[in-house]
């Protein structure tokens, strides 16, 4: 179990190279932390210095099957000595299995598994970028382009994704943008947004970066139907809530609603680069619409085989679900034990956060979990962010948790003597 007590180190000289490249090399994009990671197992990390960390950010929701997992070692290895890339000029087997898996598991094997089509590209932004190419040549004939996005939500960083977003903060600099995007403040105000010109609206189910806030089911659920009353498309993007972080393998089916098109990435392959936009619009692209020169190659469509097949199992011993309830149960008795601290828990599976009473303690828990050893994350304004692997295991949960009450203690603590 974790001690109450955050060693005090020295940065080693491998850290200091590290950085020194970095910062010669490297355009500055990132601030980042004071520690560079070496190796990893489970939920585990370690750095230069032999420090360990459990991981509850996942690289983002990207680690699904956490570090040093060894079927998808396997996996990988396999890609390695065979192939691992031969472009999308030859059919790819693995990529056909991976989309026929993603496809079946949504329809869950019914007759209408043929109805839907695959795209693989290498991230998230890629994928969204292939939803809204295919919005607009689906609205070509008709004159609509206008895509619909949330406030606080997020959707890439190439410039239409970017202007898809619904975050100002993110929009300084890069202007102009293309048109097209019109920006509504919540669910019930994306009826009002809607104009002759609308062919989609894009949503994210769980905002990721504008505070794990979970959208509405029912509210959800009566704009698909008035959506598709209106054949405007329902694109969801799944890109950190899809790949059973949610639970489901989508987090769409909880919400009980099929769109016309969902994008995921991040867990997909558990670290390899991936990126797949799915939609029942098989027709709208022809050969030359779109492509990708490294998406969907031999080593992602492996790992994405490879994850998959584990989360599945997963699910269906229910393992997943107990460690979701375990999860969310450490969560809730944080937000009892620390009311000055914490609101409430936010989110849905372990896509989850606590809502911190103001930006400032925000940054003080960051600080504070980072000194203990536990790697969390921020998302909005006042959210910490808990993305964990989602393979990780009850005593990793329990340490991970021990850290972070130890840096609550030690906050808390500091708090009183300021008093």
């Amino acid at each position: 179990m974790a001690k109450c007590s955050a060693q005090q180190t020295s940065k080693t000289k491998e850290l200091d190279h590290i950085k020194a490249l970095d910062q010669v090399y490297v355009l500055p994009t990132y601030a980042r932390a004071d520690i560079a990671f070496i190796k990893g197992q489970g939920a585990r990390m370690q750095d230069t210095q032999g420090k360990d960390y459990i991981d509850f950010g996942s690289g983002i929701g990207v680690s699904s099957l956490g570090h040093n997992h060894k079927a998808l070692q396997k996996s990988i290895k396999k890609s390695a000595k065979t192939l691992i890339h031969t472009s999308n000029l030859y059919y790819i087997k693995p990529q056909a299995k991976l989309a026929k898996r993603l496809v079946k598991y949504y329809q869950n094997g019914s007759d209408e598994t043929t109805k839907w089509r695959v795209f693989f590209g290498n991230s998230g932004a890629e994928a969204n970028e292939c939803a809204i190419k295919i919005a607009r040549k689906f609205g070509q004939e008709d004159g609509r382009y206008k895509i619909i996005t949330l406030d606080s939500s997020f959707h890439g960083r190439t410039i239409a994704t970017l202007k898809a977003t619904g975050q100002d903060k993110f929009h300084k600099h890069f202007a102009p943008f293309p048109d097209g995007f019109v920006r509504a403040k919540d669910l019930s105000d994306i009826p009002n947004k809607i104009d002759s010109q609308t062919i989609a609206v894009l949503l994210e189910l769980v905002q990721g970066e504008g505070g794990i806030n979970a959208l509405d089911i029912q509210q959800v659920q009566h704009l698909a139907k008035l959506l598709k009353e209106q054949n405007i498309l329902l694109m969801i993007d799944e890109v950190q809530s899809g790949i059973y972080r949610s639970g489901e393998i989508f987090a769409s089916k909880i919400y009980g609603i099929q769109p016309d098109v969902i994008t995921m990435a991040k867990g997909l392959a558990g670290g390899v680069p991936i990126g797949a936009c799915m939609t029942r619009l098989i027709d709208v692209f022809a050969p030359g619409d779109h492509g990708s020169t490294f998406g969907g190659n031999f080593l992602s469509t492996n790992a994405g085989l490879c994850v998959l097949k584990t989360l599945e199992k997963m699910r269906k011993n229910t393992t997943l679900a107990t460690t979701i309830q375990y999860f969310h149960a450490k969560l809730d008795s944080l937000v009892k034990s620390y009311p000055k601290l914490f609101i409430k828990r936010v989110g849905l599976g372990l896509m989850c956060g606590l809502q911190t009473h103001n930006a400032e303690i925000l940054t003080q828990c960051l600080d504070a979990c980072l000194k203990h050893r536990v790697l969390v994350l921020r998302s909005g304004g006042n959210v910490l962010r808990f993305l964990p692997p989602l393979i990780i295991t009850q005593e990793e949960i329990d340490e991970g948790f021990a850290r972070f009450t130890c840096a609550m203690e030690e906050l808390s603590a500091h708090k009183k003597s300021r008093i």
